[in-house]
């Protein structure tokens, strides 16, 4: 199936469940809307299941593992060697998003998409279309073809975790090189200048931060993206990795499934997502404000606000594994709270 086929009837939120959801959240021992964004989630997460008894205790991070070749014009302080060793280390469980993962009582599956060199670890999930992206610098990252096979097999994913129980899902990337592609992509679906999106990374500064931001803006001018048209720009500035998200979030639509953007390279996915299928936008949950400087631009393109604000920039998903904390105490408030007729008291002296 083509994936205009896979995106015609997707529907938004169920604005029934929504209500009911609402009214248990009226009757509860507080204030309405006092809790704020914990309210916010679960009467989103009603709308999503198409029931007002939501659930998301089986939680999945989906980590998409590529290579990118602009990584050779010195953009990051990691050499590109280290995507496959850091690969391995989210499979065998050692990694960040490990460790938040188990902390929040999420599964974790690692993808590769894409990355050169052998991983060695046979819990890395192959989804992979080559072995990394070619230089942006000097012309297109993939074929229009490659960028959608990398939307489909994101697509995929949350189809097989919905399958096998997953209630909620999270994004997570690892690739050398892949904050370069995220900004090139940025700029061009924002229209916002490269200086204001190009951050540091994995910690570049000074004459490489520089250098970074020129590859950037020779990326655009070599390969000309149609702004309009989110594919192209994929196809020309992306990772695999990048366009395997903006299928993992498009999926969520399709599936009917939560998912929670993790920091700056996820949401660059989720915004072309949406500008893909804008009703794709419902099923996001936001996570943390990255501390990438385009963060709070692609947010504000995205019309959505982050919920934590921690400093973070590790990428792999550790944001969105915090926000599942978040997610949880939001369904504990609503199914563990007492309500007014609980003790006694008529809601109409409240109104």
């Amino acid at each position: 199936m083509d994936l205009k086929s896979m995106l015609d009837g997707v529907k938004g939120l169920d604005q029934k469940a929504m209500e009911a959801a609402t009214d248990k959240l009226k009757g509860l021992i507080k204030p309405f809307g006092s809790l704020g964004v914990l309210e916010e989630i679960v009467v989103k997460l009603a709308g999503i299941s198409g029931t007002a008894l939501v659930k998301a205790d089986n939680k999945a991070v989906a980590v998409l593992c590529a290579d990118n070749g602009v990584a050779d014009e010195d953009v990051s302080q990691a050499p590109k060697a280290l995507t496959p060793i850091i690969t391995k280390a989210a499979a065998d469980g050692f990694a960040g998003i490990n460790a938040l993962s188990a902390y929040a009582g999420a599964k974790v599956f690692v993808y590769n998409f894409g990355v050169e060199g052998d991983i060695n670890s046979n819990r890395v999930i192959d989804k992979s279309i080559r072995a990394g992206t070619w230089n942006i610098k000097n012309g297109p990252a993939m074929t229009r073809d490659e960028a959608y096979d990398a939307i489909l097999k994101g697509i995929e994913i949350i189809k097989e975790m919905k399958e096998a129980g997953i209630h909620i899902a999270a994004t997570g990337e690892m690739g050398i090189g892949n904050t370069t592609t995220s900004s090139a992509i940025s700029a061009v679906l924002t229209g916002c200048k490269v200086e204001d999106m190009v951050g540091k990374g994995s910690g570049v500064i000074g004459e490489r931060l520089e250098n970074k931001r020129r590859v950037v803006k020779k990326a655009i001018e070599v390969n000309n993206p149609d702004p309009e048209n989110p594919v192209d720009v994929l196809a020309k500035l992306g990772g695999f990795d990048i366009a395997g998200l903006t299928g993992c979030f498009l999926g969520a639509a399709i599936y009917r499934m939560p998912i929670l953007i993790d920091g700056f390279i996820s949401s660059i996915a989720a915004l072309a997502a949406v500008r893909i299928l804008p009703v794709s936008r419902d099923f996001m949950i936001t996570s943390h404000a990255s501390a990438e400087p385009g963060s709070v631009i692609i947010m504000k393109a995205l019309g959505l606000e982050p919920m934590l604000n921690m400093k973070m920039r590790l990428g792999e998903g550790t944001g969105a594994a915090l926000a599942f904390l978040i997610v949880d105490a939001s369904l504990a408030a609503y199914y563990n709270m007492g309500t007014f007729e609980d003790i006694g008291l008529n809601t109409s002296v409240l109104e």
